[in-house]
């Protein structure tokens, strides 16, 4: 099933203007008692908040982007110069079906370790997204990229748009069930609990992925789609962790409030962070980047990863 054009239709009133001055981040947990049931049915994801095509990275000054990386030292990945641009650190693979994904492991690590499948922004598996599965796995985690674009990669957002639009929901579905069960199979990782996190598109798949896995133990949502409805959300069997800009016109404060509310009528884990950003404040190669927001949002994912994921 592909996306609606209503939902797609959405990207071309939603063009957000970059974020004015510091972040302010507001937090919020509900821990309760979460339900394990079977996956709901598919849910077809909407357009992300239109946005500057992403900058090719390139060679940081005197920085290696091997190691646990400041939100300067990571930014720095993305700069413009006339450099060649480090190579991420992990390697490409192939998950059962024929996908191809981008595992990268913790220097010096042996299985079984913590683990997380992370999901690309709208402009596909980019060195952008290797870099994020680099950081997490800096940090102790094996990080699995998947790719829901089949070798694909867009560098303006009509391309994007169109690949987005391409996207079929039970082939995305069966992507990610693959790369969830290789973390667990894989000799190499033995993964000892199960993460997701996503950006944008891959946002909204992210707790898509949670609702599909009952048994993953956090997931991690930077301003993609989200559900709202308390019987969908009552099959959740991990805590989730949202991350979100008050300037974001297509995931708007209001969409967030629904989804809290639906969250705590359904009995679920959700730590919330706002800051008085725009879409993609994450992301370094983004228009919209906003460090300091950037920078305070990871730092509350490591912890919330840490919590339930350990290492």
């Amino acid at each position: 099933m592909r996306l609606p054009s209503i939902v797609l239709g959405l990207i071309g009133s939603s063009l957000a203007l970059a974020c004015q001055g510091p972040p302010q981040s507001t937090s919020t947990t509900a821990e309760t008692p979460v339900p394990a049931s079977p996956a709901p049915a598919p849910h077809a994801q909407p357009a992300p908040e239109a946005e500057a095509a992403p900058q090719p990275a390139a060679q940081p000054r005197a920085m290696s982007h091997t190691g646990i990386l400041s939100e300067q030292e990571f930014a720095a990945l993305h700069e413009l110069t006339a450099a060649t641009p480090p190579a991420p650190r992990g390697q490409e693979i192939e998950l059962p079906g024929g996908s191809k994904a981008y595992l990268s492991l913790p220097p010096g690590a042996s299985a079984p370790m913590p683990a997380v499948v992370v999901i690309h922004e709208w402009w596909g598996l980019n060195d952008h997204i290797r870099y994020w599965a680099d950081r997490l796995a800096a940090d102790g985690y094996a990080a699995l990229a998947v790719d829901l674009y089949g070798g694909k990669v867009a560098t303006e957002p009509d391309q994007a748009m169109s690949m987005m639009k391409a996207v079929e929901d039970a082939k995305a579905r069966a992507v990610l069930t693959a790369a969830h069960r290789f973390l667990a199979e894989d000799p190499r990782v033995k993964a000892s609990k199960r993460g997701v996190i996503g950006w944008c598109f891959g946002g909204g798949w992210s707790l898509q992925q949670a609702l599909m896995q009952p048994d993953l133990d956090a997931a991690v949502v930077y301003y993609g789609h989200l559900e709202t409805d308390p019987a969908i959300l009552a099959k959740l069997g991990a805590p989730v962790l949202g991350v979100f800009g008050d300037q974001d016109r297509g995931i708007p404060p209001e969409a967030v409030a629904k989804f809290a509310a639906a969250m705590k009528k359904a009995g679920q884990s959700l730590e919330l962070h706002h800051y008085d950003a725009p879409h993609a404040f994450a992301n370094p190669s983004s228009a919209h980047y906003d460090a300091k927001a950037a920078e305070d949002a990871w730092a509350h994912v490591r912890v919330f990863f840490n919590s339930h994921l350990g290492r």
